[in-house]
């Protein structure tokens, strides 16, 4: 079992690192942070909702060996980019829009890697939930999420000052080359646990989700990123420019997930209904304010308790194991 919970954490703790990394490492190339910044965040979320996808797809179509066959494989190949350090050959020769060559540089150097460790959240907790018949696979998210929390917070604190850009690749590039040995490890004890089974495990009579549901799973994940850019483009651009302040709101946004996922008992349907009513009217009432003693905990607040109840729906309405994998695609 703890296998599995450290190559999830490890993958969540390097695919967040991995973001400011690799940007800082162009930015000189490109000028503009505010293009570069974007065009990295594009890619990035692109390909962890084609991960997700991918996790979904392999466990739904492919049988326990295939599984293991086929991401073994991507692993490997994986090894094959590191370093990420990008190529001089992707410096900008001309006066050409940037963004093209951001993502083929991105797709080159990262992609691969950042494709499989967005895989690996869902799909170890569906290999999880295949071997481990009465555990509780999403505790696992949970972790993930602690994961990304402390890498966010790591890397102005404890990385950047410190470390050089190269320096900071290199040790990125080995630590990632130890989880994807520990991946594929795991990969293959969950293919032994099926005992060879050659198509996906049968879960019973459990119904699929109806669509209602995966709308509801949509809707209320769309709610808790849509508050979460609106607090902190709020507080940066119209309260206060204070260097890292943004992740005040994403820290809160990640520790609503924490909790939510963890335990049922951190989450009261009725007391975070009416906290989150009574948060929307206080941050409607004082939208104008620039009082940075008022404004910033009061859209702190409101914003941690509008995602704990968003999140919270969540994590109340989320499926049988077996379907684990399409729900996290639709809350990516």
């Amino acid at each position: 079992m703890a296998i599995y919970a450290g190559t999830i954490f490890l993958s969540a703790f390097l695919l967040f690192l991995v973001q400011p990394i690799i940007a800082k490492q162009i930015l000189p190339w490109f000028g503009g942070a505010a293009t570069v910044w974007a065009t990295c965040l594009v890619f990035f979320q692109t390909v962890l909702l084609f991960g997700y996808a991918y996790a979904d797809w392999i466990t739904r179509r492919l049988g326990a060996r295939r599984q293991v066959v086929l991401h073994v494989a991507l692993l490997a190949a994986s090894l094959l980019v590191l370093p990420i350090v990008p190529g001089a050959g992707w410096k900008p020769a001309g006066e050409e829009n940037p963004s093209w060559r951001i993502l083929g540089l991105l797709a080159a150097t990262i992609g691969l890697p950042y494709f499989l460790l967005s895989t690996t959240s869902p799909l170890l907790q569906a290999w999880f939930a295949r071997r481990f018949h009465h555990a509780a696979p999403y505790r696992l998210f949970a972790l993930s999420n602690l994961a990304s929390l402390l890498a966010l917070l790591a890397y102005p604190v404890a990385v950047e000052p410190w470390i050089s850009v190269a320096a900071q690749s290199h040790a990125w590039s080995g630590i990632y080359a130890l989880f994807a040995v520990l991946c594929a490890a795991t990969a293959v004890l969950s293919a032994r646990a099926e005992a060879g089974a050659e198509t996906p495990a049968a879960s019973g009579a459990v119904p699929p989700p109806a669509l209602r549901d995966k709308l509801l799973w949509l809707g209320l994940a769309a709610m808790g990123s849509f508050l979460l850019l609106a607090v902190t483009n709020h507080i940066t651009q119209n309260i206060a420019s204070i260097p890292f302040l943004w992740i005040v709101p994403l820290s809160l946004y990640l520790v609503s997930f924490i909790l939510c996922f963890d335990h049922p008992r951190w989450y009261a349907r009725g007391l975070f209904m009416a906290l989150t009513a009574a948060a929307l009217t206080a941050m409607a009432a004082y939208i104008d304010s620039l009082d940075l003693k008022v404004a910033i905990p009061l859209y702190a607040a409101g914003l941690f308790v509008c995602c704990m109840f968003c999140h919270g729906e969540l994590a109340r309405l989320k499926p049988h194991p077996r379907y684990l994998t399409t729900y996290y695609l639709m809350i990516s």
